[in-house]
């Protein structure tokens, strides 16, 4: 079921909807928080990548970004990837954030909100797993590190669903 959210501003008024399990997750092209150049999410096709929104304001994010990137380290050569969006409007708080907690996967700054309200973000953090078809898994939204062995069996069975999926083709 999908819940409806209501985007009004001034001049004009825009229905969206929340991405929830099931959906296609929504592209996007974001600037690396780095200055690196772009990342796009359709060039992760074929791998199972965790979409993060975080803020360096966020105090659950203390606890999901150094699990989340172990996570990563330790799954990234099976196909996964995690690619962490920042909405802080300025990035150097971003930046700040890092250098404390810092992380070894991509972090993408989304200043303006819009690949967020594109998701229909409810509140923060929240995280989407989308599996190597580009479909959404699993919605998490908030953080508990309790959470992380709930998240790691949810990219564990991601990775293997598409593994059995893609053998049975050949």
């Amino acid at each position: 079921m999908n819940k409806l959210i209501i985007l009004a501003t001034t001049s004009f008024c825009v229905l969206a909807y929340a991405t929830e399990r099931g959906d296609a997750a929504p592209d996007f092209e974001l600037p690396e928080l780095s200055g690196n150049g772009t990342v796009v999410l359709a060039d992760y096709a074929g791998k199972v990548v965790l979409i993060d929104f975080w803020a360096s304001w966020c105090a659950p994010c203390r606890d999901s970004l150094p699990l989340l990137a172990r996570l990563h380290a330790t799954l990234a050569d099976r196909g996964f990837e995690v690619l962490a969006v920042n909405l802080d409007e300025d990035p150097d708080d971003a930046r700040r954030f890092l250098l404390t907690y810092p992380v070894g996967y991509t972090v993408l700054s989304d200043q303006a909100g819009h690949v967020a309200e594109s998701y229909g973000l409810k509140t923060m953090p929240t995280s989407f797993l989308v599996d190597r078809r580009g479909i959404v898994r699993y919605v998490h939204e908030g953080f508990h590190a309790t959470d992380i062995e709930k998240i790691r069996s949810q990219i564990l069975s991601a990775l293997q669903a598409d593994q059995s999926t893609r053998t049975h083709h050949h």
